[in-house]
């Protein structure tokens, strides 16, 4: 069988038959990866990795493969030296699979200059070496295990005729067949069963599957199975016995094949290849997908041709749902193009911003050009009569395209997740929004208490009964799992932060946005346009000290801030003008906490300083001013004037990051212990069960804009145009209190982004395109040169 293979391939190399083929896939690849403008250029993607390369490969070596393998059997027909060969002392098995293994040999050596563009890619990585090297390797793992199928089916071909020609043209249908056919048949299934689809019988989709970096033994069992059928089939064809002969080996070979496809279907093992494990589901995420017991559609609005980013999101947004759909084949996907009808493309896009789906306008770089495209990043998952709107791209503030490719990938899973846990759980865990102390008005807060009713019970909670039955108000409120005291400025009394006290005792969780200042932005819009700050007092210190966090009477002035935005003029002639407004801290916190991982830049007005306290609580910092801070002490007179027209003492600001936001975790020691109690009751508790609080020193952090009577998004600037982080993160700060399902520790997951250096690809595309044209030809002729010595060597000694 060995000189059955070295005999293919010196018939390969002995003429130019075997070094043109090879020369045609490396150059094809080498046009399409490095010259040619298109999706498959690696150096204008702007990404680190060689997926074009697997996007294009299979239908490379699917013209490739059945021009090496159309002699294999057919010419020896056609000269009559198949029956000499058939009466030496060798197997027709040990023949095919000589054959077989002779021609995969060539396309083993026609892949091996691709290597070079590893190498490429890892020099042009930004750092160098910014390559996952995993998720490469699991690609090329699949387009071996590909190239060997197709080589199967190209000896199949060349089998049954003894004309080339006739070979090549079945070989490639049957090749296209296998490869994309079955995949454009996928919607259709077999035996009633929406598990089993034809689509599963094709190699796009476990060559996909496998090309992202993830190895599943049933790819590799349905491969494997292939190579067999075809060889065998191959045998059978071979064999110089009536149809009817064949038939019983040819049957038992498929029965085989089939068998051998269901133990590698039931007892499969599944390894993720990539760097940063992004195929490796979270439990949380594991536990809602497999809850879905009835059909549910997943209809992705990112269809069509996009600049580099949109594709990398589209790609990512595809390998995600593909594992929603292996572990729940309930979870079914589409991917739609809303904008695809030129002529209705203005109506469209009105009626996607009437359904709050709004198209987005961007710019982008590709080769130094900037492109305007528009793209609807959005997704709906549907439930029988009920949906939800997913949104797929992260407009982060002051963003770079890379950052922003790495925030919106970063989310998909918690996206997705998060949109299925509406439809498919139920409310469980009521939350009390305090009332009575002179917390923000409904109207102010409305944004975000409807956004809470998307997964929660919310409710008012007024503390006023307190003074007349306060163990009645206690029960009351210990029917809820969590409260919200938002922006209060009215102390509270003893007995009102007694019932606070105890509800935090008995394990109930607080969210408390507090400040111990009173300054409002509104105060400075008067004809003086100034107003002073003074201190507050909520009585709530010795509480908060107990549990181990103090809120100081100071105000946080930040260099890095959001503007303030003022009007001059009159009617027609008003302008609106941006100023730097340093009391409104612009935070992006650096912490790994799923709470605030990944999230935009939260705003901040007025803001306190935060000091923790020393016991037994875990604290953990969550939000901070930036290092260029200072604190100014009440009272203080702020005037707009000296805002707008008076440039900042830069080198005041010395003080460093100041603390806005703490978490705090343990079991917490109450305000009256060891002290007298205001009203006595049976049930009091010294030292809590274990639970959580957080504790923002700003109350505006959750307030949204009014106009004309309506509430604003939270976190929305209407002025300047901006989405600020404040809703994502008090929506995340709320889950994690409530440890919903685990849901938020998704956010802790590291997705990484491997992109080139865009300076040293502009600067050196011409040298990276000809040494990946050239050198990969040049290997090629090495060998040539090298194979034609050896042999010429070789044919010299036996002389």
């Amino acid at each position: 069988m060995f000189a059955l293979i070295r005999k293919e391939i010196n018939t390969f190399f002995s003429s130019a038959v075997g070094y043109l083929v090879i020369a045609i896939f490396l150059t094809l690849n080498g046009l399409f990866l490095w010259v040619f403008k298109g999706q498959f250029n690696i150096l204008d993607s702007g990404f680190a990795n060689l997926s074009p390369f697997f996007q294009i490969a299979p239908w490379v070596l699917l013209f490739l493969i059945p021009a090496v393998t159309m002699r294999s059997f057919a010419e020896e027909k056609k000269q009559g030296t198949l029956e000499v060969l058939f009466t030496k002392p060798i197997q027709k098995w040990h023949l095919v699979v000589g054959k077989y293994l002779g021609s995969l040999s060539l396309i083993l050596i026609a892949i091996i200059p691709t290597l070079l563009y590893i190498l490429t890619i890892y020099q042009l990585g930004k750092p160098i070496g910014n390559l996952d090297i995993g998720s490469t390797l699991g690609s090329y793992i699949a387009l071996l295990l590909l190239g060997s199928s197709y080589t199967a089916i190209g000896i199949f071909s060349s089998s049954i005729t003894n004309n080339q020609i006739v070979s090549f043209l079945v070989g490639l249908f049957l090749c296209f067949v296998f490869y994309f056919g079955f995949s454009g048949l996928a919607n259709y299934t077999l035996f009633g069963s929406p598990n089993i689809t034809l689509g599963q019988f094709g190699m796009q989709l476990h060559y996909e599957r496998m090309s992202e970096g993830i190895l599943d033994t049933r790819d590799v069992f349905y491969f494997l199975s292939c190579i067999l059928i075809f060889i065998a089939l191959t045998i059978v064809v071979l064999k110089k016995s009536s149809l009817k002969q064949k038939i019983k080996p040819a049957s038992i070979t498929l029965i085989f094949a089939f068998v051998l496809s269901i133990i590698g279907n039931t007892f499969y093992k599944r390894f993720d290849l990539t760097q940063d494990q992004r195929f490796t589901l979270s439990e949380a995420t594991k536990n809602i997908i497999e809850e879905a017991d009835v059909p549910i559609l997943i209809e992705v609005l990112l269809e069509g041709d996009f600049p580099s980013e949109f594709r990398r999101l589209q790609l990512e947004t595809k390998q995600l749902l593909e594992e929603f759909n292996v572990l729940n084949s309930n979870i079914q996907y589409i991917f739609t193009n809303p904008l695809e009808e030129e002529e209705l493309r203005s109506q469209t896009i009105v009626e996607l911003q009437r359904f709050g789906l709004t198209p987005m306008e961007v710019s982008v770089q590709e080769s130094g050009k900037t492109e305007i495209e528009t793209v609807v990043p959005w997704a709906l998952i549907s439930l029988k009569d009920q949906s939800v709107k997913i949104p797929l791209i992260k407009n982060t503030i002051g963003a770079t395209t890379e950052e922003r490719v790495n925030s919106s990938i970063q989310q998909l899973e918690y996206a997705f997740i998060d949109g299925l846990t509406k439809l498919l759980h139920p409310k469980k865990y009521k939350i009390a929004v305090l009332k009575g102390n002179g917390q923000l008005p409904d109207i102010k807060i409305a944004d975000f208490i409807k956004t809470l009713q998307n997964y929660y019970f919310v409710g008012a909670f007024t503390l006023d009964s307190v003074a007349g039955s306060p163990e009645k108000t206690l029960e009351d409120l210990q029917k809820f799992d969590m409260i919200i005291n938002a922006k209060p400025t009215i102390a509270f009394s003893e007995k009102e932060k007694y019932v606070l006290d105890q509800f935090i005792m008995n394990g109930g969780k607080s969210l408390w946005l507090a400040e111990s200042v009173t300054m409002e932005i509104d105060s400075l819009m008067n004809p003086e346009g100034s107003s002073v700050a003074i201190m507050q007092d909520l009585r709530l210190g010795d509480a908060l000290f107990s549990y181990g966090v103090r809120i100081n009477p100071v105000l946080v002035n930040d260099l890095y801030s959001a503007p303030l935005v003022l009007a001059s003029g009159q009617g027609n002639e008003t302008q609106f003008t941006p100023y730097p407004w340093f009391y409104g801290s612009l935070t992006k916190s650096t912490s790994n906490h799923p709470i605030v991982k990944n999230i935009e830049s939260v705003k901040f007005d007025f803001s306190n300083q935060l000091d923790t306290l020393k016991n037994n609580i875990k604290k953990t910092i969550l939000l901070t001013s930036s290092d260029k801070s200072k604190t100014e002490g009440v009272p203080k007179e702020i005037r707009l004037e000296n805002i707008i027209r008076k440039k900042p003492d830069i080198t005041s600001y010395t003080e460093g990051p100041q603390n806005l936001a703490v978490l705090l975790e343990g079991s917490f020691k109450s305000v009256y212990k060891s002290r007298i109690k205001p009203y006595k009751i049976a049930s009091h508790v010294d030292d809590s069960k274990p639970t959580k609080m957080v504790v923002v020193a700003d109350g505006d952090i959750i307030k949204n804009q009014v106009r004309k009577g309506q509430p604003l998004p939270l976190g929305f600037d209407p002025a300047m145009n901006l989405n600020y982080g404040n809703k994502e993160f008090l929506l995340n700060t709320v889950n994690y209190l409530l440890d919903d399902s685990g849901l938020v520790e998704i956010r802790s997951k590291e997705i990484k982004i491997s992109f080139l250096d865009i300076e040293k690809v502009i600067k050196n595309k011409t040298k990276w395109q000809v040494i990946n044209m050239i050198v990969p030809l040049g290997i090629l002729a090495l060998f040539g040169v090298l194979f034609a010595f050896i042999r010429k060597k070789k044919y010299q000694k036996s002389v």
